[in-house]
């Protein structure tokens, strides 16, 4: 039977794991590249689900992919553009994660002990989402000409996706485990008989 601290810790983790998709998102560095020229310069590249920034651009951000970037390479754009959807889907399966949190630990022991199946769904749901996004990106980046010069790098918002969509297994994991293995919570105590005293 899963408890309310059991709720209450994967609730807590569950919102850590959110806000890494959300950092995820909003930080361009799923990909980078960094080169030093003989002259001691360093020019860098970060590619983000959506948008670019280097070094040497002025401004240093565009939108990315642009129009631009899709005239020679159709199958990059869509593909990238489908791994920036699939994350962004993944915030609205987490907000959905996130209210069926509550209602479950509002609901009293009986949601209780059955809604850690409805929040494993989810859970499994939006690591299913963020695997595959993250996966995209890393059949790109292992098969996209563009990334075939030496420098090119997977950056720290793939790995904030990946240890997000972990964890969300981990947690659903840690849910069906705890309601297995604990036993029931009981909602009152037995009073003693004064006729037995």
């Amino acid at each position: 039977m899963t408890r309310q601290i059991v709720y209450s810790v994967a609730l807590s983790i569950f919102v850590f794991t959110t806000i890494l998709t959300i950092v995820s998102i909003l930080t361009p560095h799923w990909v980078s590249y960094s080169v030093t020229a003989d002259t001691g310069s360093t020019f860098t590249k970060y590619i983000g689900l959506h948008k670019s920034c280097s070094s040497v651009d002025d401004p240093s951000c565009r939108p990315f992919p642009n129009d631009d970037d899709c005239r020679d390479d159709q199958f990059f754009c869509s593909m990238w553009r489908s791994s920036g959807f699939l994350i962004s889907f993944a915030t609205i399966v987490e907000l959905a994660t996130l209210i069926s949190f509550l209602v479950v630990m509002a609901g009293g022991k009986y949601k209780r002990e059955t809604g850690w199946k409805l929040i494993g769904c989810f859970l499994l749901a939006d690591a299913a989402v963020e695997f595959a996004s993250m996966g995209i990106v890393a059949y790109l980046f292992d098969n996209d000409s563009q990334f075939a010069i030496p420098g090119w790098s997977l950056d720290w918002s793939w790995i904030l996706c990946t240890v997000s969509a972990s964890v969300s297994v981990l947690i659903a994991a840690s849910l069906a485990a705890s309601a297995w293995l604990l036993p029931p919570e009981d909602d009152y105590e037995y009073l003693e008989d004064p006729n037995d005293a």
